[in-house]
């Protein structure tokens, strides 16, 4: 019976390793907590009182959308924060 042929097996080579990330900037983090709580205290400001603050209750609906807006802006900070 003929004897099969050996195949080299590829050397391996570990995948280059990526660069440091940089670190985050210093305003990034308390943006991103002031997007958070701003976002909620607005929910709740609209929830509570917002047929005595002027304007608030001219936007109506709108209001959560100004809210959801701004945690979710908080949420893409936090994405960059390293």
């Amino acid at each position: 019976m003929p004897k099969s042929r050996v195949r080299k097996k590829a050397v391996y080579t570990p995948p280059p390793r990526p660069a440091k990330a940089k670190p985050s900037p210093r305003w990034l983090a308390p943006l991103m907590v002031a997007c958070l709580l701003l976002g909620l205290a607005w929910i709740v400001a609209y929830y509570t009182v917002y047929t005595h603050v002027p304007g608030m209750a001219a936007l109506g609906a709108w209001n959560m959308a100004i809210g959801f807006a701004l945690i979710v802006a908080g949420i893409a900070l936090s994405t960059r924060w390293r």
